[in-house]
């Protein structure tokens, strides 16, 4: 079986465009009602793009990505445990576990769980790709200042 960095970093990539740069890629789970699925995400600059993932143990894409702008996220919260902040940076850096809240200018809304450590998902070879994953997405965050 292959590292989780050999599979997730090409299939992030992927999914941007051409010359674009990956700042970062992580998997998350996503949450809605009574259902879940596992996605992608890949941070770039400018802009986070997010994939549901097809089911079984290759990295396949299900339906079409989500791109999101900074300019397209109404809001975005993250916490865990009871808590809850404005701001979804620290609570992304501080817990092993997060809840990241989204809500779009379009009216969409999701709920992802990020492991900070692929090590907590089970992962050995390639796992520090989840936390430097997860790390950029926290910077993404931050970097967009007041529109969160």
């Amino acid at each position: 079986m292959a590292d989780l960095a050999s599979e997730l970093h090409p299939f992030a990539e992927s999914l941007l465009e051409p010359g674009e740069e990956l700042v970062g890629a992580c998997i998350a789970s996503q949450q809605r009602r009574f259902k879940g699925w596992m996605v992608a995400i890949a941070v770039a600059p400018e802009r986070i793009v997010i994939q549901r993932m097809a089911r079984g143990r290759e990295f396949k894409g299900e339906g079409e990505p989500l791109s999101l702008r900074r300019e397209d996220i109404a809001g975005a919260r993250a916490g865990g445990a009871g808590t809850w902040g404005a701001s979804p940076t620290a609570p992304i850096m501080d817990r092993a576990t997060v809840e990241l809240k989204i809500s779009t200018t379009g009216g969409e809304k999701m709920k992802l769980m990020l492991m900070r450590s692929g090590k907590a998902l089970g992962i050995g070879a390639g796992a520090d790709i989840q936390a430097e994953g997860v790390e950029s997405l926290a910077r993404w965050f931050e970097e967009g200042g007041g529109s969160l």
